[in-house]
């Protein structure tokens, strides 16, 4: 991928904590998945989440959006409790996921996937649908502009009447990180964006990522590209069998013979 570099954001000792999980604990059966883990997200930082497979990465993310229940543990979300919300309530707090799959609804156009997204619309109730319909259009339309605008930002306003179905991988993942910019995000959970994606397309993704952080929005990445974890990151948490292994700045990380040891295999 090209080269990407960011100056750092909310790193400092003052920056407020936009996410903070402590003692997550999750086990299937006799296996434990996520062991006593911590995490904390800075406000306006891209923070790094990696681990060899099995690490428990994703089961560590379906725990922080609780799309999985954790045994125990705490989840802080902007000063606020979350583990004991539904993961659609935890995504109008502003804390949205996406996954290592891009989902997709592959039978809706890439415009009418951006539009889904939008949140507490006005004509979700019937008796304003009703009895504001004016609003209601004009909701509609400021919608529609605002999905057509972040659409020809991430170079997939070209696709806008395809079927979803018909994008290339990467261009799903495109799609899916774009439709969160729909929900006006405080913090997006990233679940391996440059997995399986060419590399002129990673360093596209990259730069929207980097741009939106300077838009204010705070990102925790799982990846496995470690160019990208790198050049994107400037906080990285490092997981293996389920429990915590290390944390720092990419470059502590490197250095770090415990993490060298158990993940880079040096």
């Amino acid at each position: 991928m090209s080269s990407v570099t960011i100056s750092l954001y909310g790193m400092s000792d003052s920056s407020s904590i936009i996410l903070d999980a402590k003692q997550l604990s999750k086990s299937f059966g006799g296996l434990k998945a996520v062991d006593n883990a911590q995490i904390q997200v800075k406000q306006g930082s891209i923070t790094g989440l990696i681990g060899p497979n099995g690490a428990g990465k994703t089961t560590l993310f379906n725990l922080l959006s609780n799309f999985i229940r954790p045994d125990q543990g705490k989840v802080i979300f902007d000063g606020e409790p979350i583990q004991h919300l539904s993961p659609h309530k935890i995504a109008l707090q502003g804390c949205i996921r996406t996954f290592q799959v891009a989902r997709v609804l592959s039978r809706l156009t890439v415009l009418e996937n951006m539009l889904l997204a939008t949140q507490k619309q006005t004509g979700e109730n019937v008796l304003q649908l009703c009895f504001r319909r004016g609003q209601v259009k004009q909701e509609e339309r400021d919608n529609k502009q605002k999905a057509l605008s972040i659409l020809e930002s991430v170079g997939l306003i070209e696709k806008r009447h395809d079927y979803a179905g018909a994008l290339s991988g990467g261009q799903r993942k495109l799609l899916e990180m774009a439709r969160t910019l729909m929900t006006r995000p405080k913090l997006i959970l990233l679940d391996e964006p440059a997995a399986g994606v060419n590399p002129t397309l990673i360093g596209q993704i990259c730069e929207h990522i980097i741009t939106w952080n300077q838009e204010g929005i705070s990102f925790l990445i799982i990846e496995h590209n470690m160019d990208v974890v790198m050049s994107l990151c400037d906080h990285v948490w490092v997981l293996a069998e389920g429990t915590n292994l290390a944390d720092g700045t990419p470059t502590e990380i490197q250095q770090n013979s415990t993490v060298l040891e158990a993940y880079l295999g040096d």
